[in-house]
């Protein structure tokens, strides 16, 4: 098996968290659940991803504000928040807050452009200004300034019995290095890095210079790192979906297995308008994911990842899955688990 350039430092995984619409506390619970035995089981994050008007975590801020009091050192992220969504100064005051919460831990991830289906949701998002709405890059500067404490407005000071801070309170200091932006083009990627941002890159891109995959993720990294002040120290993340079947069942292993063969055909070629190119989602043994990852020419320039847990499996699978990533998988890309 050839090695990697640098052991893997970071073991993270990221969930969607989905749920009956009919019994919604259940599947919040098994969320909880899960970031609670990931932080058993060592792994360094955990990210939830966002499901506007579905079936999944609409609020991963509320939920991780509930996490922080259910752990006490696995850090927490969202991966990724689309700030198409949201009022940054309103967000900014969120993510200090459970930054605080949880002692430091919180690792907001963002991206930019219009809201899915923004036609369809407009009316009830932006009722008012959904003509004049910026969804680009000035969006998420807005969210940094805020995080980072620059003033959101020229007035403080006492005005009788209130206090007026002129910056978002509560104010973390270490949240604005924490922040992460999820990308999938090249332009993305360099204005992450000129931002000081760290860097989400995950299973889809954009095909642009190239119809390979591997190719394109790792011009990512690369541009991302040549436009950012720490050069290569600064933090990329890969996540792809990876199900090792170690311990799995066989009926495990067939359904894990028949779940990747039908997404298989979206990873041949460039899918839609904006041509984006999906990577296979990897399912075997420990070993044969680890030779399959160490092939791969970006994360052989990485030392961290989230994995992506499939969408639609019980809770149950999550938890073979995340023990087999941790126990096995985990140390065979050169990972140790925190203590």
């Amino acid at each position: 098996m050839p090695l990697p350039s640098r052991p893997l430092r970071k073991l993270g995984f990221l969930t969607i968290g989905l749920f009956d619409g009919n019994d919604p506390g259940r599947g919040h619970e098994s969320t909880l659940e899960i970031i609670e035995l990931g932080e058993r089981l060592g792994f360094d994050s955990a990210w939830l991803r966002h499901r506007h008007l579905q079936y999944g975590i609409s609020s991963p801020v509320a939920v991780l504000a509930a996490a922080s009091q259910r752990t006490r050192r696995i850090e927490l992220g969202t991966a990724v928040t689309p700030v198409g969504w949201e009022n940054p100064l309103r967000l900014a005051e969120d993510l200090a807050t459970v930054d605080v919460l949880s002692g430091g831990r919180l690792n907001p991830g963002v991206s930019v452009g219009p809201p899915l289906h923004y036609e369809q949701v407009k009316r009830a998002l932006h009722p008012d200004t959904a003509a004049s709405e910026d969804f680009g890059y000035a969006r998420v500067e807005r969210l940094l300034d805020f995080v980072r404490g620059k003033p959101a407005t020229d007035f403080s000071g006492v005005e009788g019995f209130e206090v007026y801070s002129d910056r978002v309170q509560p104010h973390s200091p270490g949240l604005g290095s924490r922040m992460w932006y999820g990308g999938g083009s090249l332009r993305s990627a360099r204005w992450a890095g000129e931002h000081g941002m760290n860097f989400l890159t995950s299973s889809v891109v954009k095909a642009e210079e190239s119809e390979d995959f591997a190719e394109i993720q790792l011009s990512h990294v690369r541009a991302f790192r040549s436009a950012h002040p720490d050069g290569d120290r600064a933090r990329v993340s890969q996540g792809l979906v990876v199900i090792p079947t170690d311990d799995a069942t066989p009926a495990q292993r067939e359904r894990y297995e028949e779940y990747a063969r039908k997404r298989l055909p979206r990873t041949t070629t460039p899918q839609g308008p904006a041509r984006m190119m999906f990577a296979p989602d990897l399912v075997g043994t420990s070993e044969e994911i680890a030779e399959q990852l160490y092939a791969q020419a970006a994360f052989q320039e990485i030392d961290e990842v989230a994995f992506a847990l499939p969408f639609t499996f019980a809770h149950e699978d999550y938890v073979q899955i995340l023990t087999d990533i941790a126990t096995k998988l985990g140390p065979a890309l050169g990972w140790r688990p925190a203590a």
